[in-house]
């Protein structure tokens, strides 16, 4: 039967994982050595090993089979392919609602509760519903794109004529499936980028930032100063420069390969004229070349615990001293970085996490220590739209 196969290889891989790289490598390796599985094959086998992971910390008391039968169970839209795992009390209670297919397990499993999977509470950032973060993670999140300024009809019109089918979140924010090969219908970075819906609200965090600094500079010809002191993929520095425009752009990361990968990004996106260095903010004897900057974007190392409903595999070997470890880092790097802020200038701290350590503590951390007044400061929740969650916080360096 192909699809006890199926279920067979994932035991076989789970055992085999251990999550030392991301899980999406693993399994491009694994399948590179087992050649016999087909693109159908992979992408079921794949999808089963991801709603493993989805459980999370739950069921640990549980062996591989068995918590990797609950989580079909709880994750899989349909189970005709799957009935040979299940009794009938199963199958008569297979709903296509999750929160019936949910309660059906807590009844059966008298001890889970949501809280399992994601046992840290106490460390979650304010005004987080615990419970809609938990259940989010059965869900796979959406592939969200922004689209660039002036390339709205373009792109849509592209998906239309390859008929993608595509949700409109916002203005420019639309929503595809996330097995959607969209970079074979859009021209990413110049047309639109991939951007998590959360991770695009940052414009309004550039707004009035963006309003203030043209009444000052109204009769002056120049640049606003802008340094992405921890840049990775470079999705922030091209949604500065699409909100802010006229920027002089400086972007850094700590890896040579992502900046060499940033490059190229900026060269699809248009961006011509920035400055990139490779170099550690943590590192109190870092260099920058420029002296100070109008805006600094400081899209902080952190858990990334406000992604893994894409990545659930990190939750699933993730140990809560790591929160501590990425505290004490995010406050060297702000340390590092905010001496580089004009008077008047704007400091944007940004975490994909969801624990208040990385978050808010952080905030209170900048306040004190440096007496930068807060502006602005939100949890963007993402979990009710397929989305990642996010935390920013604007400060303004008064004279």
């Amino acid at each position: 039967m192909r699809y006890q196969s199926y279920f067979n290889t994932a035991i076989r891989i789970i055992q085999l994982y251990d999550g030392s790289i991301p899980l999406s490598h693993f399994l491009k390796q694994y399948f590179s050595e087992h050649k016999k599985h087909g693109s159908k094959d992979r992408k079921i086998i794949t999808n089963i090993c991801y709603h493993f992971y989805r459980l999370g910390k739950a069921f640990i008391n549980e062996n591989i089979e068995e918590k990797l039968k609950i989580a079909i169970f709880v994750c899989a839209n349909n189970l005709t392919e799957w009935s040979f795992l299940y009794k009938d009390e199963w199958l008569k209670s297979g709903s296509p609602l999750l929160q019936q297919r949910i309660a059906f397990i807590q009844q059966l499993f008298p001890e889970f509760s949501l809280r399992d999977i994601f046992p840290f509470a106490e460390e979650l950032s304010e005004n987080l519903d615990a419970t809609a973060f938990e259940t989010s993670f059965f869900i796979q999140p959406d592939v969200f794109l922004r689209i660039r300024p002036n390339s709205n009809n373009e792109a849509t019109q592209k998906l239309n004529t390859h008929n993608i089918a595509f949700n409109y979140v916002d203005e420019n924010c639309i929503a595809v499936n996330s097995s959607t090969k969209i970079d074979l219908v859009i021209d990413l970075d110049k047309e639109a980028v991939v951007q998590d819906y959360s991770s695009q609200q940052i414009r309004f965090f550039l707004a009035p930032i963006n309003s203030e600094l043209l009444n000052r500079k109204s009769n002056i010809i120049t640049r606003t100063s802008v340094w992405d002191c921890c840049a990775g993929s470079g999705g922030k520095s091209i949604l500065a420069y699409d909100e802010l425009q006229n920027i002089d752009l400086t972007v850094s990361d700590v890896r040579a390969s992502i900046i060499q990968n940033l490059k190229q990004r900026f060269a699809k996106a248009g961006i011509k004229n920035h400055k990139a260095l490779v170099t550690d903010i943590s590192n109190s004897k870092f260099k920058i070349q420029n002296s100070n900057f109008d805006i600094i974007i400081c899209d902080a190392p952190c858990t990334g615990s406000g992604t893994w409903s894409r990545t659930p595999e990190q939750l699933y070997f993730f140990q809560p001293q790591k929160i501590n470890d990425y505290a004490l880092l995010q406050q060297k790097i702000v340390s590092n970085a905010i001496p580089f802020l004009n008077e008047n200038g704007y400091f944007l701290y940004i975490t994909c996490s969801v624990f208040k350590k990385e978050n808010e503590l952080i905030a209170d951390f900048i306040k004190q220590q440096f007496h930068l007044e807060l502006i602005k400061m939100e949890l963007l929740k993402g979990y009710h739209k397929k989305a990642d969650t996010m935390f920013a916080a604007l400060f303004k360096k008064a004279v």
